[in-house]
């Protein structure tokens, strides 16, 4: 059955809502998609609510072809299930903690790989269960300290999570496997809703696993940062992007007496380089981490310790050390790339974090003035320096001194020799212009993208945490294998409004521009005068293309002036409007105007339905 626009809420607004900064957000708000309900909480009206819908179907359609069963998982979870996987601590304050009426911790939960392994713990025993693929779409909560461009970055969305369970990682039914067919699928999820994407490598942050992948829509509103290269055969997030071959130089010649210079009320790397009357990129920037053997909330609890104790400077080390990672004035350190090499250091590191600064005041840095030398000479302390940074130049460093910095500081003279051999690795985030790592001559190129969706090989990290073992073919009992493929759904309704690539763009200064498939109606006929024969030809119409698969109906039957209703058909984005005027019907004709046309054209209401289905076809 069609639907009547009197009959159906569409709260069109013609004013730029003030708090809307992103053309989805703006346009989903004027279109009565969405209505703000608090901050980072909207209601979904039902033009948006359709929408999901559609792309709802489109992602279950392809998860049945991969494979994969639907569940539906609870959204309240104990929190002592993330205490046993260390995730609470890893979420940090993006978790939203409560206490039921029995005193009893709870989280409303971001994802659900914690509660899903505990489920199957239950049920399944043996080999000859698994491989197991389940998923569900569910409503998702994330506390964001500031929530921002309307449903791309919310406290409450929806999320397609699906977890898979193996006993192998290669081979028939390993994770390598579903893996493949997961990421297969998303690439057509994501191709019928009308996106032009690019995968990319990247990091597994908070869900943590061996590898993993992101599919990435280009548009300059997105938040994440691609970095490709120019001859298109590598792309990767920034925190996850290599950088090519750099070479080091630390023997360079002495320029100068190491000069300690007072550098009071310089807060920043541009602040001191100006004083000093150089550049950021001749500055050294060091950081200052903790590298523990232990896992993040042992490490947590020891840092709580400390501060109660006061300990002297640089005790309770026996299961730690530290590591000054230095990089260019201009450059920022990449904690991943960090982290790999520290475990290249030392494979039992659980833990690296940036030290805060009564912490690191405890252990005697001075945070903001420490300089590469600190490291002179200190059995517990590393050191750890980009390629850029390790090179033969006239040096401004933290002088480790509050306050002060010191110029023409030497590597060779500072630190080699001095029980600070440094190790020399790609610690910063690529930038454009950086060399691709596939070492080929190519460059990396830089453009942002909105983030839709994640696959991630987990391995064994919560079936360990949880102790979910199946038994193997040799009666041996090991950790389930695991993988995890996330998709915002949400998010895919966003970014076909934002996407921007040649011939796709999803929106223009009328309003949207959907695809057939997920547009809330893919057809609005309009009439002129809904009444006597225009009213019975839009029903009649209606009845018939509704016969098409995937097709659905709005008539638009207010009493309105034609302008209004074609501004606001092409405001909510509707991809084909058949028009009903009393001159074109006396011809026996409509006006047929898909929504990226710059004109309308005339068509015999014969032959009306036949061509609205091959435009649908292309829209």
């Amino acid at each position: 059955m069609p639907t009547y626009w009197t009959r159906t809420l569409i709260p069109t607004l013609r004013e730029l809502p003030s708090e809307a900064e992103v053309p989805s957000h703006q346009l989903m708000l004027r279109a009565g998609y969405i209505r703000k309900l608090g901050s980072g909480v909207y209601d979904y009206l039902p033009l948006g609510w359709r929408s999901l819908r559609k792309i709802m179907e489109i992602i279950r359609q392809e998860m049945a072809a991969a494979g994969a069963v639907e569940v539906s998982l609870p959204a309240l979870i104990p929190l002592d299930l993330y205490q046993k996987t260390g995730r609470d601590q890893a979420y940090g304050d993006n978790l939203f903690r409560l206490k039921d009426r029995h005193g009893r911790l709870q989280a409303l939960g971001p994802t659900h790989e914690e509660v899903v392994t505990e489920m199957v713990g239950g049920y399944i025993d043996s080999y000859k269960q698994l491989p197991l693929t389940l998923y569900q779409i569910q409503t998702k909560f994330r506390d964001e300290y500031r929530p921002r461009f309307g449903v791309l970055r919310s406290r409450e969305f929806l999320m397609k999570d699906a977890y898979s369970f193996h006993t192998r990682v290669d081979g028939p039914g390993g994770l390598g496997e579903t893996y493949q067919a997961q990421f297969d699928a998303y690439c057509r999820i994501f191709r019928r809703c009308g996106l032009d994407y690019v995968t990319v490598e990247a990091e597994s942050g908070p869900i943590g696993g061996s590898a993993s992948h992101e599919f990435m829509v280009p548009s300059p509103t997105g938040e994440d940062t691609i970095l490709e290269s120019d001859r298109q055969n590598y792309a990767a997030n920034v925190e996850k992007c290599e950088i090519g071959r750099r070479t080091q130089n630390l023997q360079g010649p002495v320029r100068g007496d190491l000069e300690k210079v007072a550098t009071p009320n310089f807060p920043t790397i541009e602040t001191v380089a100006q004083f000093l009357k150089t550049e950021p990129r001749r500055v050294l920037k060091t950081l200052v981490y903790e590298a523990s053997l232990e896992p993040a909330l042992k490490v947590k609890a020891e840092h709580a310790l400390e501060a109660a104790a006061e300990p002297s400077p640089r005790a309770f080390v026996s299961e730690r050390f530290f590591v000054l990672a230095v990089v260019r004035g201009d450059h920022d350190v990449n904690e991943a790339k960090l982290t790999s090499v520290i475990r290249g250091i030392n494979p039992r590191i659980q833990t690296v974090t940036l030290m805060e600064q009564h912490d690191a005041l405890r252990h005697g840095f001075t945070i903001g003035y420490v300089g590469p030398h600190a490291v002179a000479g200190e059995a517990i302390t590393r050191l750890v320096v980009d390629f850029d940074a390790a090179q033969d130049a006239d040096w401004v460093a933290g002088a480790n001194e509050v306050d002060h910095h010191v110029r023409h500081f030497n590597w060779q003279r500072e630190v080699l020799g001095r029980g600070g051999e440094p190790v020399v690795a790609d610690i910063r985030n690529a930038l454009e212009g950086d060399p691709s790592p596939r070492d080929d001559g190519g460059v990396l190129k830089a453009r942002k993208g909105i983030e839709v969706g994640h696959v991630f090989k987990l391995g064994t990290k919560y079936s360990t945490a949880l102790e979910v073992t199946a038994q193997d073919d040799k009666g041996e009992r090991h950790p389930m294998i695991m993988g995890c493929y996330g998709i915002g759904v949400n998010r895919i309704l966003a970014a076909v409004i934002e996407r921007a690539a040649a011939g796709q763009e999803g929106h223009d200064a009328n309003g949207m521009i959907l695809p057939s498939a997920i547009a809330p109606y893919p057809v609005v006929i309009t009439t002129i005068r809904h009444q006597g024969a225009a009213k019975d030809l839009a029903d009649k119409l209606a009845a018939e293309l509704e016969q098409i698969p995937g097709v659905d109906v709005l008539i638009d039957d207010r009493d309105e002036r034609p302008g209004v209703k074609f501004k606001d058909a092409d405001l909510i984005g509707i991809p084909l409007r058949i028009t009903l005027g009393d001159k074109s019907l006396a011809k026996g004709e409509v006006e047929m105007k898909p929504r990226r046309a710059a004109k309308a054209d005339l068509v015999p209401v014969g032959e009306a339905v036949k061509r609205a289905a091959e435009l649908l076809k292309q829209l």
